[in-house]
This record gives structure tokens, sequence and C-alpha cells, in this order.
């Protein structure tokens, strides 16, 4: 697939949205039925057919009703609604950079899109998503390699089921701060019996949100379509091309040289780092799948897709870069620190992956078994700008702002790494059916991995080749309808190596394969008004030495690995609709700490930076009885304290923040609107939100200050 450079301006998305809205005829006739089997509402298990309340494994799906009632426009905005996810060095304007339990997921192995692997190095829009799914776990057997914490799935949009069904729908938006959206979703079937099915999506969004001196703009292009071939053979194929520009926004952080402390709480409004010469950076996506599936004999179903992903960036971001003197791990005493002004221009991040499998059933040995047996071929190519630059500009103030002293340019830039990654995955699950209630889930992936880099400048070449397995077992109970145990233990495999710094003496070698392993207890309870789950876990993994206590003198230090991670924790989550209430809420309580170290041994028994004891996230919801159409509601969400330092001597406070909706459904002459007002940080709190270490640093970032958002959605 190849898809053309395409920008959209507010008028041209008025205009596409009129030619679309008298297209409706199209949708007429009865549908033509199928008999191919539906998909499974969770599609990321990788056990296809099996319900949510099935599932031996913890996931969660946000359906496209909650990512609209929070206004979710980044992935951030929807997963923060689950007690196990936090942030990660996650930067406003710039991809967003997630951990969960504990362990911060790889944007370029953790992500999928229609269940194929993507890169999230990049911002991915929301307006065609119909749902986010989220494992959580070690997910060797649904990915070849991946971070521990969990995976992440978009579900796109796809036309209405029936020609009796439509999507007209249009929204308009305002908030937080000034930003200003426009956005169209249209969908119906047309042709004979209804054939042929669509669902087109269009956005534009002019960024200028609470925190001042961060304008920008965003444009989204997208088309889901379907043919219903005959009973047997369905084909399905969706593209959508994606623009966001926006001047970046950089981290405070800690107080050094004789004060060592936090950063007192500041106006979380300032982007302390803009400077009359700040660019913005340049995100554009084009992505697109086709997929075909074929009813065989027997209830089989034999399902190919491919999908494509070319991406490219500019990367650019004015950023403070620690105090001039010593420490220069963080700002000095009195906030002042330097500037640094890094470019990167036109980084290209190719993804291409095709994927086969067969699903079915057969009774074996008397025992009913669900196989599925898939072969997978993905190729992932980044090719970064010859250099970048990263120039000194000066040093700045965290408390004043402005640019203080000026100096003269200091470069700090150089050569590029280019990757070419080659994965081949083969995979066999089957759940056999032990008798009516008891489960038994087995799945095995075998792994081939190519991986070469080299830097731009054709040197350090670095290539590595492996196999590995990970195989997963659970064995799960339905002593009744509504009740499900189950316990799981399986592995997750991570491949890296050392970053291409100058500073290690092994810069670009790989490291031996980090192998996580979990185990997973959990229950599920489902009734016709809620949904509850308590599931235990423990996951270890191999740590490296993560370049602490390197200089930037060359070769003063090497990675390797040593000791490892262990998390392990409680997590407690549920729905439920009591008359006109919905409560619902999530928990997590997680005791994470390094082990095992024999060249750091003074971080054994220490918490991993960054990552809170324990996370409270909770909503109510209220129907009113009086006015048809209204209903209210207050969401809570709580962090528990961590560390800010690997040793702990300094830590973020708890905080807690509380944000209010009201959501009215009404007509206005005819036409169906959804109307709703949002205040988020009710109490208007001033707080730390994440602490994270990064290239060297120390990093603070300011909670959003109280904001107001607005949005009414048409149904034409």
């Amino acid at each position: 697939m190849k898809f053309s450079n395409l920008k959209v301006s507010p008028i041209q998305s008025a205009v596409a949205l009129c030619i679309a809205l008298t297209s409706s005829a199209f949708a007429q006739q009865s549908p033509n039925e199928i008999t191919i089997v539906a998909e499974p509402s969770v599609k990321v298990s990788g056990f296809d057919g099996a319900s949510q309340q099935e599932l031996p494994i913890s996931v969660t799906a946000f359906d496209n009703a909650t990512l609209r009632d929070v206004g979710a426009q980044r992935i951030s905005d929807a997963l923060r609604l689950d007690a196990s996810v936090s942030d990660s060095y996650n930067l406003p304007a710039y991809w967003d950079k997630l951990s969960v339990r504990g362990y911060a997921l790889d944007n370029r192995y953790n992500y999928r899109r229609e269940g194929l692997p993507i890169s999230a190095e990049t911002i991915i829009p929301m307006d065609n998503k119909e749902r986010i799914e989220l494992l959580k776990g070690t997910s060797g057997i649904q990915s070849g390699t991946s971070a521990p914490g969990g995976l992440v799935n978009y579900v796109v949009k796809r036309a209405p089921s029936s020609a009796d069904k439509t999507v007209r729908d249009v929204t308009l938006s305002y908030g937080t701060g000034n930003n200003r959206l426009t956005a169209a979703d249209l969908g119906g079937r047309f042709g004979e019996d209804a054939r042929f099915g669509y669902r087109f999506n269009v956005a534009h969004e002019d960024l200028d949100p609470y925190i001042r001196d961060t304008k920008g703009h965003r444009n989204l292009v997208a088309l889901a379509m379907d043919w219903r071939i005959n009973a047997r053979n369905r084909l399905e194929w969706e593209f959508e091309q994606s623009h966001h520009e926006q001047i970046g926004v950089n981290f405070y952080s800690l107080l050094g040289a004789g004060t060592n402390a936090l950063h007192p709480t500041v106006d979380g409004t300032r982007n302390i780092t803009r400077q009359p010469n700040s660019q913005p950076g340049v995100f554009d996506g084009q992505t697109g799948t086709l997929r075909w599936r074929h009813q065989l004999d027997n209830n089989w179903i034999w399902t190919t897709q491919a999908g494509v992903q070319h991406l490219r960036a500019d990367d650019r971001l004015v950023y403070a870069s620690g105090c001039p003197t010593a420490p220069t791990d963080r700002f000095c005493a009195n906030g002042d620190f330097e500037i640094r002004d890094y470019r990167s221009d036109n980084e290209r991040r190719n993804n291409e992956a095709i994927q086969t499998y067969l699903r079915g059933q057969e009774l074996i040995a008397g025992l009913e078994h669900s196989f599925k047996l898939s072969v997978m071929r993905q190729r992932q190519i980044n090719r970064m700008s010859a250099t970048h630059t990263d120039e000194l500009l000066g040093t700045t103030n965290s408390f004043n702002g402005g640019l203080i002293t000026a100096t003269t340019a200091n470069s700090r830039g150089g050569p590029m790494t280019n990757n070419s990654d080659y994965n081949t995955e083969v995979a066999l699950n089957d759940r056999v059916k032990l008798n009516p209630q008891t489960t038994a889930w087995l799945g095995l992936r075998h792994t081939q991995l190519n991986r070469q880099s080299v830097q731009t400048n054709g040197t350090e070449a670095v290539q590595d080749t492996r196999s590995v397995n990970t195989p997963w077992v659970a064995l799960s109970h339905q002593p009744n309808a509504n009740d499900t145990v189950y316990a799981s233990y399986g592995y997750g495999l991570e491949a890296e190596a050392t970053p291409k710094v100058s500073n290690y003496t092994n810069a670009g070698q790989p490291l031996p394969a980090l192998r996580s392993t979990q185990r997973e207890v959990g229950f599920k309870r489902q009734n016709q008004h809620s949904f509850w789950q308590a599931t235990w876990f423990d996951i270890t993994r191999p740590q490296t030495t993560n370049g602490l206590g390197c200089s930037n003198t060359v070769g003063s230090c090497t990675l390797q690995m040593d000791g490892q991670s262990h998390h392990h924790g409680l997590e407690l989550s549920g729905v439920t609709k009591l008359s006109q209430w919905n409560l619902g809420g999530s928990a997590m309580w997680l005791d994470a700490k390094r082990e095992n170290a024999t060249i750091q041994t003074d971080l054994n028994g220490q918490r991993p930076i960054n990552v809170p004891q324990y996370i409270l996230r909770g909503m109510t919801e209220y129907r009113h009885t009086n006015i048809v159409g209204l209903r209210s509601g207050l969401r809570v969400s709580h962090e528990g304290k961590r560390h800010v330092t690997e040793n702990g001597d300094i830590r973020l406070p708890a905080w807690t923040t509380v944000d209010a909706t009201t959501h009215y459904d009404t007509k206005i002459n005819h036409v169906a609107s959804s109307w709703t007002l949002a205040i988020n940080n009710l109490a208007n709190k001033q707080y730390w939100r994440e602490s994270p270490r990064q290239y060297g640093q120390y990093f603070l970032y300011p909670g959003a200050p109280r904001t107001v958002r607005a949005t009414v959605v048409f149904h034409l």
C-alpha cells in the first residue's frame, strides 16, 4: 500500500463532509447474510472466539462510548482509566509512553493495530478507533518480543453490519485550553444486497492547550470498507493518514548542587524551555490493513491479513539539559539549567507485516479442541537523517524563564542509527475442554529474529540473529455460569542492544535475551448488571545496569546484566449498575524491587524510579429520572508515592484528582445530539504527575491544572 501526502484544512474537511452526507442513499437494501463467525470481543488475547469472561488472562477493553465520554484524543487518555497503567516519560506533543504493572511499554514492540504489530513511535489519532484493548502482563504467546508490562491493540471503526443502520455523526469540541476540534464519522452499506460497507472519518483540530506557547494542529482522514463477496468470503480493507504538528514541551527536574530536593510545585501551564527559535515537532503517518476471511468446511476459518505503516517525523525539541556545573543530571540549586535545541528531521519508520492463520474445532480423544495456527512475517525498517543537531543555546531559569545567558554554539550532534528488523513467528494455540466446567489453555510461539543496525556514516554495523520459544499454559474453571477462576504461567522475551553512545565500551552490541516470566491467578464474576475481577500476578525480568555510574568520558562503563526486577501485586476492578447508578473502579497494589544485583548491590531491595506503590481509579454516574437523557458523573484518580532517585531519598508525594462530567442526549429540530461538559482536575490541584529518569537526567512533570471541555455530537 502506498499513500500520497495529504493535508486537510477545516474548509476541506467541511467540503468532504457535505459530499459524504449526500451519499446516504447508498444504505437502502438488506444485507447479504454471511456465515463467517464473528470476531471475538477481545482480539488482543490471541484466543479467537473466547469471551472476556472465559479468558484466563487479565484484559481490559475501552469501547467507543467510553472513549467519547472522556474525550480521549491519545491512548494515554484512555488507559489512565485502568489502575494498572501510569505515565512513563509521557510528554505532551510527543508520542505516548506508558507503563503497565510497573514495566514501561516498548513503543516498537508492545503495540498492535487490528492485531498486527505497529510502531507507536508516533502520535496515533483516536478519531477512527472503535476501541482500545489492553492485555496486562507478559505477552510472549501473543507477541514474539515485547516488554513484560502488557500489549495494546487499536481496533478501527468499521462499517455497520446492517443496512438498516447508518452513521452520520458530526463532532464539535472546545477545550482543554483553546483546542478546537471538528470531526465527522460516516458509515453505511450500499450495493446489491448491501454487499459493500464503508466507514469514513475526517478530523481537524487546532491545538492551543493549557500549556502556553505550544500551539499546533492535527488532521486525520480515514476510510474503512468491506465487501461481502458471498456466504463464505469477506474482504476488508482500511487506511488512515494523519498529520500532527506542535511545539514541544519539556520536563522540570530536581534542584541540586547542595539543595538536592524536589523543585517546588509550579505552574503547570508554563513551557519553561520555549525559545523564539523553537520549531514544532512534525509527525506524519500512513497506515492501512487488508484482510480476507474464508469460511472452510466444518466451521474452520482461514484468515490472511497484511498491514503497512509508513511514518515520518521531524523530531524537534528545545529541552533542559541540567545544571551547567555539577550535578549535570538535574537543575542547579537556584533553578538555573542549560537549554539545548535538538533537531532530527526526516526520520522514517516503516512497518510491514503479513499474517495467515487457521482456526477451528476438532474432537480428539473425546475432548473438544479449539485450535489456532498462525504464521507471521514482519519487517521493521527505521531510516534516520544522516546527522542530528543538539545545539547549546545558553542558560535559563525554571523560576524566571527566558534566555538568561547566551553562549557560543556547542553542538553534541552526530550520526544517527539505522535499524532493520526481520521477524518470523509461528504460533499454535489450543483451548481444550476437559469437561463442561474446566478448560486447559496451551500456547507456544517460535520466533526467529534478525536485527541489523548501522550508523548513518556507515560505521559500527551490528547484526543480531537468534531463535526463541515462548510457551504459555493456563487452567480455568467455571463452577457456574457467572464465575471463572484461573491460573496461568508464561514467558515473555526482549532482545535488546546497548545504545550506540560513546561512553559505553560495548556500544551497539546485542545483550543476552531478556526472558521474563509471569505467574497469574485470577477470579472473574459476570452477570447481567456487573463484571468483577481480581488478579494476583508475579513477574520477574532480567535487569541491566542501565548506565548508572557512567560519566561523559568515552568508554567509561559497560552495559551488562545485573540481577532482576521483581514485580508482584494485586489488581481489583469492577463495574456495576444499580438502578439509575453506574459504578466502577480499579485498584492496583504493586510491590516492585531490584533483586540479586552483584554489580549495583546498593540497589537490591530498592523500588524502581517512577513506579507508584498503589493506584486507585473510581467512577460514579447517575442517570437523572426527571430529565430524560441527562447523566452526570465523577471520576477519581489517586496515585501513591514514587521514587525520584534510585535509593529513594527523594519521592514524589501521592496525589488525587477529581473530574466531573455531564452528558445530555436530546433532539434539536428533530436532530439527535449528545452534549458533554467536562471539568478535569475539579479542585485545580497542583502536583507532580511523574518522575522518570531518561537520557541521564532526573525529570519531573507537573499535572494539568483545572481544564474545561465542551463537546457536541450531532447524529444526523
